[in-house]
């Protein structure tokens, strides 16, 4: 054989998964879930919280006062806010809940495809933070020039 046919000829990776990895991932499964049930909790109040709090500052306007500058929103302003950062909790949560459900099925049963797609809930949820720092970052970034531009002004 010569140095082209092997270049030429894919080699089939395999990965093996040794008990250490499997007593990871399951013990890992355990944390997820229990992350993950706390995050639907919090985004259940969340998701409360945004309703009362829209029907507090309709009910009571003295309210609006105490609230500052979130006060302009109002409060439907007030209760999206609060959907969206319910909304922030529950997917996440989501995908570490499923990653624990399928992760912990494939280790039990040595089960490949439910092991492939708690690694895929494992990187949606990977990619969901990355992007999410990124804009943040941005608005961050944004919110400096603002504050810079409003200094220069002033």
């Amino acid at each position: 054989m010569s140095m082209e046919d092997l270049e030429q000829t894919p080699q089939e990776v395999k990965l093996i998964v040794t008990e250490e990895m499997r007593s990871y991932i399951y013990e890992i499964s355990k944390w997820a879930r229990f992350l993950s049930i706390i995050g639907f909790i919090l985004a259940a109040f969340l998701i409360i919280g945004s309703f009362g709090i829209g029907a507090a500052i309709t009910a009571n306007p003295a309210m609006v006062a105490q609230l500052g500058p979130l006060a302009g929103a109002g409060a439907i302003g007030i209760t999206i806010f609060y959907l969206l950062l319910a909304l922030m909790y529950f997917y996440p949560s989501l995908l570490l809940f499923r990653f624990s459900n399928k992760g912990k099925q494939g280790i039990l049963y040595g089960d490949q495809e439910s092991l492939n797609d708690a690694m895929m809930n494992m990187k949606s949820l990977f990619k969901f933070w990355g992007i999410f720092t990124i804009v943040i970052m941005i608005c961050y970034f944004l919110f400096m020039l603002l504050f810079a531009a409003s200094m220069v002004k002033a």
